[in-house]
């Protein structure tokens, strides 16, 4: 009897340890303050991802478990938030919603590390799009799953080569380091691709502070532009275009971030033709690979997936671990540099000199859905409007955006 009460007693006692079994990443976006919608939007698209990987076993038999940890928005408050993870024994970090946020903490992860090399963090970085991350300040632990600002503003150049209507660009943007690139790219990049282009104005505003931008499309009227270049997201975004809608401008609008955080909604048929984004993913594109799993995360959630970025990086995270046959973040950082990786936009890679990820870019023009007499290919509407989708124009392969990179990384 002893024996078998010895048995159970560690056979409880394994079951007990067993639930803690589990790779834990917290989310350290803000789910709070002006761009809470944003951050819950990559919340909910993360815990979608971790849901399939788990009903296919999880990550080495372990699953996974999210813990959501509010970063506010702010780098100090994200380095609180970073701490909390520590202190809990969270051995994987990920965040995207702000660049200054995520310079913060690729610092503080790279700092940490090296104080505690056997029992580093990783950083997951699934949208802040700072060129600096994987340039200068690149390191080791940190790999980014969107392309970057350059990048980005570099297929917009591509695709303005296609559309000689554009001659008079305003650039107005968000007044930290993100909106300050996107600035700055624009400037070199279009006069290489499009030299009788004229840049007639470059604004950047308060950063999640104006609540009416109608001085600014003020501006942009009188100085006669045909077209505005924005990398502004959530109400910054939205915001901007309404009072675009609201004086009936006659501009196009070129952006990142425009067939989400609520830019369709405002704007709806005003948009036709005109609001245009470049995007790693929309719901229209063509042999569309993720269409089931965004038909199931609108159901579950109510809401659209945008965050396709962060689709690819866990399913390329759960490949790294695979590979590695470790779930040690060391082992799945090693397996993830250099990765060759058939996402299901096309083929992707994590360049292993930045760790910056190499994919697929689509440009898309706002349309009438099929349903309401648009081009068939736009069946899907954008954020319940109903009446508006986006047309896919381009494809742009991985090579046509990849840029040189300044990293000099240093590895363990």
């Amino acid at each position: 009897m002893k024996l078998f009460r010895h048995i159970a007693l560690c056979l409880g006692i394994a079951l007990a340890g067993s639930s803690h079994a589990q790779v834990r990443i917290a989310q350290l976006d803000g789910v709070s303050g002006p761009f809470a919608n944003v951050g819950d939007q990559q919340r909910k698209t993360l815990q979608a991802m971790f849901d399939e990987i788990n009903a296919r076993g999880g990550i080495n038999g372990q699953k996974l478990e999210l813990v959501s940890i509010d970063g506010k928005g702010s780098p100090q408050e994200s380095l609180n938030a970073f701490k909390q993870a520590v202190d809990q024994g969270i051995r994987f970090i990920t965040q995207g919603n702000s660049s200054a946020v995520a310079a913060a903490l690729s610092d503080a992860v790279s700092k940490y590390n090296q104080r505690n090399p056997d029992s580093p963090e990783l950083y997951l970085n699934h949208s802040a799009i700072d060129n600096d991350l994987t340039n200068a300040k690149c390191n080791f632990w940190h790999f980014r799953f969107d392309p970057n600002v350059e990048m980005k503003v570099q297929v917009i150049a591509q695709e303005l080569v296609r559309n000689p209507s554009v001659k008079n660009v305003y650039l107005i943007n968000q007044n930290y380091a993100l909106g300050q690139q996107v600035s700055a790219s624009a400037k070199h990049l279009l006069p290489l691709r499009r030299p009788d282009i004229k840049i007639v104005g470059d604004d950047l505003h308060p950063f999640g502070q104006v609540k009416d931008f109608s001085t600014y499309v003020a501006k942009v009227k009188a100085a006669n532009a045909d077209t505005i270049l924005t990398g502004n997201w959530g109400n910054d975004l939205s915001l901007l275009v309404k009072a675009v809608k609201d004086a009936n401008l006659n501009v196009s609008l070129y952006t990142i971030y425009g067939s989400g955080f609520g830019a369709p909604t405002a704007v709806r048929e005003a948009g036709i033709d005109r609001l245009r984004v470049v995007s790693v993913w929309a719901p229209n594109i063509p042999q569309n690979k993720s269409e089931k799993f965004a038909a199931d995360f609108k159901k579950k959630y109510g809401i659209e997936l945008y965050f396709q970025q962060i689709r690819t990086m866990m399913q390329m995270f759960e490949a790294a671990a695979r590979q590695a046959k470790s779930n040690d973040p060391k082992a799945i950082a090693l397996a993830l540099e250099g990765m060759k990786f058939t996402a299901d936009t096309g083929e992707a890679e994590m360049r292993k000199a930045d760790h910056q990820i190499m994919l697929p870019m689509f440009t898309s023009t706002m349309k009438k859905t099929a349903a309401n007499g648009g081009p068939a290919e736009v069946k899907n509407d954008s954020e319940g409007t109903g009446v508006v989708g986006f047309q896919t124009n381009s494809k742009f392969e991985a090579f046509v955006s990849a840029l040189p990179t300044t990293c000099q990384m240093k590895r363990p």
